[in-house]
């Protein structure tokens, strides 16, 4: 294992811990134990490797949970800032207003989800821009996640530590999840799915990594704006509503998605990602 390698290794160790137990105390001195690093360095080695403080990603990664559970649950709304780790409900409004541009009362009631919510009510095949079009093979790394669709950007953390090792991340990397199971059946836990990068036809791919051939041939595209917590709306409209109206038949292939910017960096209100619906050839 290279230097690097036992680096990225020690903080994929952290992200493993946060995730698992984001909804417990996560104190500093607990992390850098995980970390194997000095309490006085791992964090300023964590902001400098991936991009954003310790402390920003857990509150990311928490108020994206809120999210999902304002969106897709009837959970109390105080109840979900106590399990987001907020003390009191005006913070935790203050908190997610900052992310997501409203109060989580108003996100529940008028977030994206709500419009294909009403949508699908409707029957309205046209509320939302869909394009086919013609996407050509590709190549790509992978690994593999088990459990939430929401923290596929766990796998997709660790897929790019793993490429950085081996100096094989292109100029602009496409970031895509390939998703095999209906969150609506069965338990979330056993949801399966792939964050995937395509590489070069030289590279060898090898475990951790997973080989995966994204299938050519037409898709129907669905661009979606906004949080990733609303997408299972976006999926029940894309797939409920838009497809028996397009005169389409899905092909046996998983759908997968694009993400076109990074969390990290921009408003959950401007996050961009393509949906991607496989379809059989017309007849």
């Amino acid at each position: 294992m290279t230097c690097l390698e036992n680096y990225n290794d020690r903080l994929n160790r952290v992200l493993d811990h946060v995730y698992a137990n984001l909804e417990e105390d996560l104190s500093f001195d607990r992390l850098a134990e995980v970390a194997c690093l000095s309490p006085y360095h791992w964090s300023r080695i964590y902001s400098a490797m991936r991009g954003e403080t310790i402390v920003a990603t857990i509150r990311r990664l928490r108020l994206q949970r809120a999210a999902d559970r304002l969106a897709n649950s009837e959970l109390d709304i105080d109840a979900i800032g106590a399990r987001a780790g907020y003390g009191s409900p005006d913070t935790f409004g203050r908190a997610f207003k900052s992310a997501f541009g409203m109060s989580p009362a108003a996100y529940r009631e008028k977030g994206s989800h709500a419009a294909f919510r009403a949508a699908n009510a409707a029957g309205a095949a046209r509320a939302f821009p869909v394009v086919v079009e013609r996407v050509p093979e590709r190549r790509c790394a992978g690994i593999d996640h088990t459990g939430s669709h929401m923290e596929i950007d766990h796998a997709m953390g660790r897929l790019f530590t793993t490429l950085a090792a081996r100096d094989a991340i292109p100029a602009e990397p496409a970031m895509i999840g390939v998703f095999f199971d209906d969150p609506d059946i069965g338990p979330e836990t056993e949801l399966r799915s792939r964050a995937c990068l395509p590489v070069a036809e030289s590279f060898a791919i090898d475990a951790p990594l997973v080989e995966t051939v994204l299938r050519g041939g037409a898709y129907a595209k669905l661009s979606y704006t906004g949080p990733y917590a609303d997408m299972r709306g976006a999926y029940r409209w894309f797939l409920g509503v838009w497809l028996p109206a397009s005169g389409y038949e899905p092909e046996d292939a998983p759908i997968f998605e694009a993400y076109l910017n990074d969390p990290r960096e921009v408003p959950q209100s401007e996050l961009r990602t393509d949906i991607y619906l496989p379809l059989k050839a017309a007849q």
